[in-house]
């Protein structure tokens, strides 16, 4: 969570952190803030709530000055006031900073550096922190070889438990940006004659595409025109520079109304991205280049554990049906921030993989680097190349699916899925699945893309039932199989961005308790793909309305359904059950998006939430 941008140039800093900051304010939105200094002294101004409050406030001088640090906060320590609101300065006005993360041993800091003088203005541990750099600093010696700003921010942060991406300015050196990480991402933006730092490559993209990616326990020390990495304990780091290899003005909203609606509509094309390049000549299996595992050593994997937190964690119970089907190994799934936290046994010959659309969630990287730390083989499923979850497990596959701004996600769930059904029939081609099995598979994922721009031409259709329904406080999503995790994304993508109380159950658990929610106030939207169990699906449909519960049927095309048995019908194209997934997530997307529309919510901003969860 939370946003950084940093800036240190030739240029005027408060407005090009300006525009990072609406670039990152995904990452939070409770209060923004920035200090710019112009060699004289710091000048700082903060807002509450959106970053357009901050743009409101900003004055024309205050834009002045080449070297800044800047930030959107998401509260995790104290209440959203100007207070909390970051940048924060130390009490003698020597240093100020930006902070991601949680410091967890701040309690024990303050009290320190309270009886050692310093007073502290907000309820936040970040002020700490920022206080025990001062402190550090006015303790260095200020004529020897050594930099006593860059060593005052070495020396803090040996002492901190926790987790920490920062942005640190000292009005004694205007010509020079430090910043950290441990835990929380951070990233350099390599300029001609400016350079940046930021939480995400899209704050910066606008000024570079050149980048460097910090990894833990890794300082950087930034003048206008240098640079260098060196870790926690003063070891020195080569840099290596990596180029962002999407077009800049995917992460721009463009002709659409908001970016989630942008994305709902990127999906045909972020597909495509997906598969491109990751068929055999022969189109009867798929290929991958960066598994880092050969043919042999994939046939000796025994089980699958998959672990990943939220939509993600919906991709992941997709990928263990269509494994499990394709290629019969077992597979598990698991909650990343359960799992790095409990003495789970694994087989020796299970394989982990990871989903995370940014590569930089907290619980599935410490989930990860449990596995790795326990000699387990490791794979990524992610959408950021230079991630913290791509460096550091031993392989893994990149979604192509470009930048996702809106905080519900809606390509990146897509694209894994599709990556999942590549997988499958990847590791099902290694095994027993046939040559005549595989080509249907390819010829049922090339037609994916086609099929999804159809189901997005129902658009205004979806978008007058979402009218009818937006006024209840309740809903169920229920779906048997492979549905049943369209189900859960279903009801998350509602409740995420339209406040409603939404459940995903399996249909068949309906009377297991649900169906006690089943009233005239609380519809239900039913996942139906054809095959053996639609009529199971029916069965439980005439349970609802019996009940005088109003039905929302998603099926696909050539069902058949009684006279009367719903109240509202979606279809979806009839297709292979690897892609039906996919197919049946497009109309949930549409309705939770338009529902949110009627209700007056922004959907791109939900209250509460951020796009890329860093903290615990």
């Amino acid at each position: 969570m939370c946003g950084i941008v940093g800036y240190i140039g030739r240029n005027r800093a408060g407005s090009i952190m300006l525009d990072g900051l609406k670039r990152l304010e995904y990452r939070g939105y409770d209060s923004s803030g920035m200090v710019v200094s112009d060699g004289k002294g710091f000048e700082q101004i903060k807002s509450t709530g959106r970053v357009v409050n901050l743009e409101e406030a900003l004055e024309e001088p205050q834009l002045g000055g080449n070297l800044g640090i800047s930030h959107t906060r998401w509260a995790t320590h104290g209440d959203v006031t100007e207070a909390n609101a970051h940048p924060h300065t130390s009490s003698d006005g020597k240093i100020s900073m930006v902070h991601n993360g949680v410091i967890e041993n701040h309690a024990n800091m303050k009290k320190f550096l309270a009886e050692k003088g310093y007073t502290f203005r907000s309820e936040t541990d970040s002020e700490a922190l920022c206080n025990l750099i001062a402190y550090h600093y006015n303790k260095e010696p200020k004529d020897g070889e050594k930099n006593p700003f860059l060593e005052a921010v070495r020396k803090s942060l040996r002492h901190v438990n926790g987790t920490y991406g920062i942005a640190v300015i000292c009005s004694d050196f205007p010509k020079e940006l430090i910043g950290a990480r441990k835990g929380s991402p951070l990233i350099i933006g390599i300029g001609n004659g400016e350079n940046l730092l930021a939480s995400d490559v899209n704050a910066i993209t606008h000024c570079t595409q050149n980048v460097v990616y910090l990894d833990d326990n890794e300082v950087v020390h930034l003048k206008n025109d240098d640079f260098s990495i060196t870790t926690v304990s003063s070891k020195s780091v080569e840099a290596v520079i990596h180029k962002v290899d999407w077009d800049t003005s995917e992460a721009e909203l463009g002709e659409f109304d908001n970016f989630m609606q942008k994305e709902i509509f990127e999906q045909p094309n972020s597909l495509k991205n997906g598969m491109r390049g990751r068929f055999s000549d022969d189109d009867s299996t798929a290929v991958f280049g960066g598994l880092n595992l050969n043919a042999q050593e994939l046939r000796q994997i025994d089980r699958i554990l998959f672990i990943a937190c939220g939509t993600a964690w919906h991709a992941c119970l997709v990928a263990e049906h269509l494994i499990e089907r394709f290629a019969r190994i077992p597979v598990e799934v698991e909650y990343a921030s359960e799992f790095r936290y409990r003495d789970a046994p694994l087989d020796k010959n299970t394989l982990v993989i990871a989903i995370s659309q940014s590569g930089e969630t907290i619980d599935t990287l410490g989930a990860l680097r449990e596995a790795k730390r326990k000699g387990y083989r490791t794979l990524a499923i992610n959408n950021s190349v230079g991630s913290a979850i791509a460096r550091e497990s031993d392989g893994g596959i990149y979604q192509h699916a470009g930048p996702e701004i809106g905080v519900a996600s809606t390509k990146a769930f897509t694209s894994q899925i599709m990556i999942s059904a590549l997988l499958a029939l990847y590791l099902g081609r290694l095994r027993d699945l046939s040559y005549g099995d595989g080509v249907e598979i390819v010829k049922a994922l090339r037609t994916v893309p086609e099929q999804v721009e159809e189901l997005l031409k129902q658009n205004d259709k979806i978008a007058s039932i979402a009218r009818k329904y937006a006024k209840y406080e309740d809903c169920l999503f229920l779906g048997r199989q492979l549905m049943f995790p369209i189900a859960l994304e279903g009801a998350l993508k509602l409740k995420e961005i339209s406040y409603i109380h939404a459940e995903g159950y399996p249909a068949a658990e309906m009377k297991h308790g649900p169906i006690a929610l089943i009233s005239e106030d609380c519809p239900s939207v039913f996942l139906a793909a054809s095959g053996e169990i639609f009529s199971k699906s029916l069965a439980n449909m005439q349970e609802v309305k019996a009940r005088k519960g109003k039905v929302i049927c998603i099926a696909t095309k050539g069902c058949d359904i009684p006279d009367g048995l719903v109240d509202d019908l979606i279809l979806v194209p009839e297709c292979h059950e690897i892609v039906k997934p996919i197919l049946m997530s497009i109309p949930i997307q549409l309705l939770s998006y338009h529902v949110a529309l009627e209700r007056g919510c922004d959907v791109d901003k939900p209250r509460n939430l951020a796009k890329s969860v860093t903290v615990e």
